[in-house]
C-alpha cells in the first residue's frame, strides 16, 4: 500500500473550502489524504486530548505520523522542561497512547538535527532510543552527511535494519554536510518512509536568515521529478509492504499539490476517507 500525505494539515489552503477554522481542517484535510505528520509534537509533546481528538476526527483507516519531540532528538537547545531524559520519553510515549489504542499510528519519527554526526557516542544513543521506544514504529533520518559517508554507508544501512528502524529517505538539496543524499534502499520489509523537502539548494543553506524554515522549503517538484520519483516508489513498493510519501515543500503552498500530482501519476484513488464539505450533497 503508498500512502501519500503532508506536514501537518493547518498551511494548506488550496485543500480548504471557504472560511474553514483552524479547528476543521484535520476533518477536511482527512477527506484528501489518509496520513499526515503530527509536526506539532516537535515543539512540544502534545497533551493526549490532543490525540484523543484528532483520531476521533478521522475515518479508520486514516494514519499518524508523529514526529520525537526536539528535545528527544538534540534539537533543542538548553536544558530539557523535564526532569531527566526518561521522564521525557515516558511523557512522549504517554502521549501516544491515543493513536495506539485507535491503531492510527504508522510511526514516531526520528529527524535528527545537522549536528547529529556519525560517532560513537551518538550510535550509542540511538541504540538507547530504539530500546526506549519497544514495540513502537520509529523511521530514522539523519541531516549530517556523515552517516552515508564511504566507510559509514553500509554500516548505517546495517544498523537501521538490525535496531528494527523504519529507514526514512529524503529528496533534499544537496547541500554539503547538512544535507544527505538520496538513499534507495529497502531495509524495513513493512514500511518505508519517503520525505519531500524540496531541493532549493539556496534557501537549505541560509540557517542564519530571520525567516529561513520559510525559504528552506520555497520549492515546486516539477512533472519530470515527480514521475521519476513515482519510478522509485513502485520499486520501492514491491519490497515494502507499506510505503508512507509525505510532501514537507510547503513554505509556498506547493506540497499539497505535488502530493495530488503524485497521487495522479501512481494512479491511487483512496476508498474510506473523510466525506468533503463540497460533497455533502452528491450522489
Amino acid at each position: 500500500m503508498i500512502y501519500i500525505g503532508v506536514t501537518g494539515w493547518g498551511d494548506h489552503d488550496s485543500l480548504y473550502s471557504g472560511q474553514i477554522s483552524s479547528r476543521g481542517k484535520l476533518k477536511e484535510y482527512a477527506g484528501h489524504f489518509p496520513i499526515v505528520e503530527v509536526d506539532s509534537a516537535f515543539y512540544a509533546i502534545q497533551p493526549k486530548r490532543n490525540a484523543e481528538k484528532w483520531v476521533n476526527e478521522t475515518p479508520a483507516g486514516f494514519q499518524f505520523i508523529v514526529k520525537a519531540y526536539q528535545g528527544m532528538t538534540g534539537h533543542l537547545r538548553g536544558e530539557i522542561p523535564f526532569e531527566n531524559r526518561q521522564a521525557m520519553f515516558n511523557a512522549f510515549k504517554e502521549s501516544l497512547e491515543p493513536y495506539i489504542e485507535t491503531n492510527k499510528l504508522a510511526m514516531v519519527l526520528f529527524q535528527f538535527p545537522p549536528w547529529f554526526t556519525c560517532k560513537r557516542e551518538n550510535v550509542e544513543y540511538l541504540r538507547w532510543c530504539r530500546n526506549e521506544m519497544g514495540d513502537t514504529p520509529c523511521a530514522l533520518e539523519f541531516r549530517h552527511q556523515s552517516w552515508f559517508a564511504p566507510q559509514f554507508y553500509q554500516k548505517t544501512l546495517d544498523f537501521i535494519k538490525t535496531q528494527n528502524w523504519i529507514h526514512s529517505i529524503c529528496d533534499e538539496p544537496q547541500s554539503g554536510e547538512g544535507s544527505i543524499p538520496t538513499v534507495l534502499e529497502n531495509i524495513n520489509p513493512d514500511k518505508v518512509l519517503v520525505r519531500f523537502h524540496g531541493r532549493n539548494v539556496h534557501g537549505w543553506q541560509k540557517r542564519n536568515a530571520e525567516n529561513w524554515r520559510e525559504v528552506r522549503y520555497l520549492y515546486r517538484y516539477n512533472q519530470q521529478e515527480l514521475q521519476q520519483w513515482a519510478n522509485s516508489i513502485r520499486k520501492l513498493a514491491k519490497d515494502s509492504l507499506n510505503v508512507y510519501l509525505l510532501f514537507n515543500n510547503n513554505s509556498g503552498g506547493d506540497a499539497a499539490d505535488n502530493a495530488k500530482e503524485m497521487m495522479n501519476l501512481l494512479q491511487i484513488e483512496y476508498q474510506g476517507l473523510a466525506p468533503r464539505q463540497l460533497d455533502l450533497f452528491k450522489r
